[in-house]
């Protein structure tokens, strides 16, 4: 069980850097990540 389990986060600038990081982190976490950002390959 992760301290975000049942929670949803909504991300923007996602595609590098702590964006990123922070996504993958709460995912871990068990949180709902909605992830976006302009360049939409990376993501």
């Amino acid at each position: 069980m992760g301290r975000l389990d049942n929670k949803v986060a909504v991300l923007t600038g996602t595609s590098t850097g702590i964006g990123r990081a922070t996504a993958q982190v709460m995912a871990a976490e068990g949180a709902h990540v909605l992830a976006v950002d302009v360049t939409e390959k990376v993501i």
